[in-house]
């Protein structure tokens, strides 16, 4: 009985999340977001390195970068793109760190338009705070703390990774298990983010109940799904063939592919928390 009232709470629940989305192409919305995310990749990266290479030394960085390109699959060259980054990235000047941070907080700014446009919910009139202007500058000043924080769960995945790479090497049961463990690990390093980008930066801010019900449950989706881009790197495919052999066009394509996978799971979580809490409120106007 129980189950099944969860059940039926659970459907009407992703019903009013459709209903969120009539009249949005979240696709097309995704895909716009994605343009902020592809200028903010390599210059987020840079400085999350460098601040890590600033908290445990140099060495220590470029040991758990080659550590995380071992433990990567070898068919794509995951690896070296890895262990190159982490080279480069290590010995930055901070004064160039300064200027990554203008485009590493626009992805920020480009969630917000998306979170903009599903905060309307037809046929109810758009909020105040999604009307006029959305301050591009204050939310990137709010996405800082992202990045200042973020070695901090960057690390927490690089040193997982000597172990994970340890038990991919010993057969399908060890395997399995390396699979399991960094599924939870990037669970439990990507949720605490979705909840503050839901809490802090949409435009319409719901309460942290919502936001942590709603952070934590997306992020269970974009853990499998970074466990999917994993697989997708053990595939032998050359990647530049649709593209006149041109492998570095095809990677990047490859890539814009997956942060728009991930920012339309982004904003749909996004929407899924409005909708917990409108119900939320609801329960408690009932209770009053």
């Amino acid at each position: 009985m129980r189950r099944s009232r969860a059940g039926s709470w659970l459907r009407a629940l992703f019903a009013d999340v459709h209903t969120r989305l009539q009249g949005h192409d979240l696709f097309l919305i995704s895909a716009g977001a994605t343009f902020y995310a592809s200028m903010a990749l390599v210059p987020s990266l840079v400085v999350v390195v460098r601040l890590l290479a600033a908290l445990i030394g140099a060495d220590r960085v470029l040991d758990l970068a080659d550590s995380v390109g071992r433990a990567l699959p070898s068919a794509q060259g995951a690896g070296d793109v890895v262990r190159g980054l982490a080279a480069t990235a290590v010995h930055v000047g901070w004064l160039p760190v300064l200027v990554a941070l203008i485009p590493a907080t626009v992805y920020g700014e480009g969630l917000r338009r998306g979170f903009a446009r599903v905060s309307v919910r037809y046929p109810e009139p758009a909020p105040p705070a999604v009307r006029g202007r959305t301050g591009a500058w204050r939310i990137r000043v709010k996405a800082l703390p992202l990045l200042l924080l973020a070695p901090v769960g960057f690390l927490a995945v690089l040193e997982v990774a000597p172990f994970l790479g340890r038990l991919f090497g010993s057969g399908i049961p060890g395997s399995t298990l390396a699979v399991y463990i960094a599924l939870n690990v990037d669970w439990l390093v990507v949720s605490p983010v979705l909840v503050y980008v839901y809490r802090v930066l949409g435009p319409v801010r719901p309460g942290w109940w919502a936001a942590v019900w709603g952070g934590f449950s997306t992020g269970a989706f974009v853990s499998g799904f970074l466990q999917g881009f994993v697989l997708f790197l053990a595939i032998p495919v050359d990647l530049g063939s649709p593209f006149g052999g041109y492998t570095q066009v095809g990677a990047a394509v490859a890539v814009c592919l997956w942060l728009w996978v991930f920012t339309a799971l982004t904003i749909y979580g996004y929407a899924l928390t409005l909708e917990l809490q409108r119900r939320r409120s609801r329960e408690l106007l009932d209770a009053r």
